[in-house]
């Protein structure tokens, strides 16, 4: 359930409540006239299940209202009210299902800048995969993929295609490539370092690795992982689902292979550093494809329930006689 406050104009108000009021999902409906100082306005507040987020949402940007006025939402982590359970009840489809497309817009959006933070996290997770891929320890794989952000940027991308938001699929574009060429760059800079102070050196990476030479051999099971992490990560987004354990999937095919470029490239192993890059491109290309084919079938399941609903609430009651035309 998500907690809406809404600061609509005076003469907007009325629109807006009844907009609310004919929601089936919307229950707690709070109007405080001439509450609002800025902007001016009265302040409406509700609650709201999450399958009926997006009509609601919608209804209130067709009003116009985030343009003289605006719109705020939080999550409702316990609401114990008969009117939420029914408003739950008669709302079309489950809530664990529900996409708010603007709710996802802005996590996404907020994720596609290309800042210090970003730049660190993937950083520093490369640095530690490379260590991995040279130490053939797995442990210090799926602590890189812990830390590793790079899933934020590659949801932004689907979201971007699928609501033709280009400017979001540019940005994301610039974070994934600027962001991993400045892993590369810093993990083959560390590999050298570490290799001048005898921490290690070419063997290890030219020895069998039984644990980690899945990262720079493609295959077409690479294909198959990619396009699963792309549908878990994007069911995690849109769900609110454990995003901290999809991330680790996510990573899984990225991250390492970016590592294992950088290795490779700095012992001038270049046979393992292509197979790496491919790898890594296949991944994402993966990941993408399937992200962005899950949020549309998630769209078009919801777009065809909003329509049975609609047409549920205006067929004619039992018994009722239509009247005739004069």
């Amino acid at each position: 359930m998500l907690h809406l406050r809404v600061i609509a104009t005076p003469d907007q108000s009325a629109a807006v409540t009844d907009l609310l009021a004919a929601e089936r999902g919307v229950t707690h409906l709070v109007v405080l006239p001439g509450a609002a100082r800025q902007p001016a306005g009265d302040l409406i507040t509700c609650d709201v299940v999450r399958e009926s987020a997006d009509s609601v949402l919608r209804g209130l940007r067709r009003l116009g209202v985030e343009a003289q006025g605006g719109i705020a939402a939080d999550d409702v982590e316990l609401a114990i009210s008969v009117a939420a359970d029914r408003a739950a009840r008669e709302a079309p489809g489950s809530g664990a299902d529900a996409v708010v497309w603007d709710e996802i817009a802005a996590k996404t959006g907020e994720q596609t800048e290309l800042s210090g933070t970003y730049l660190v996290l993937i950083i520093v997770a490369t640095m530690i995969a490379g260590i991995g891929v040279l130490l053939d320890q797995p442990i210090l794989i799926v602590g890189a993929m812990v830390v590793g952000p790079e899933f934020g940027p590659l949801a932004a991308i689907c979201v971007g295609l699928l609501r033709r938001r280009f400017d979001t699929v540019w940005r994301s574009l610039q974070a994934i490539v600027v962001g991993f060429l400045a892993a590369m760059v810093a993990t083959v800079l560390s590999t050298w370092a570490l290799t001048a102070v005898g921490l290690v050196n070419r063997g290890m990476l030219l020895a069998d690795r039984p644990l980690t030479d899945f990262i720079w051999r493609p295959d077409a099971l690479s294909w198959v992982v990619g396009l699963l992490a792309g549908v878990a990560g994007m069911l995690s987004l849109t769900s609110k689902k454990s995003g901290s354990l999809v991330g680790v999937l996510i990573s899984v095919t990225t991250v390492p292979a970016a590592a294992n470029v950088a290795v490779a490239g700095a012992y001038g192993v270049w046979d393992e550093a292509g197979g790496s890059a491919i790898q890594l491109i296949i991944n994402v290309c993966a990941i993408v494809l399937a992200g962005l084919l899950t949020l549309a079938v998630q769209q078009l399941g919801w777009w065809n329930l909003a329509r049975r609903s609609r047409s549920g609430r205006t067929r004619p009651t039992a018994g009722s006689t239509p009247t005739s035309g004069g």
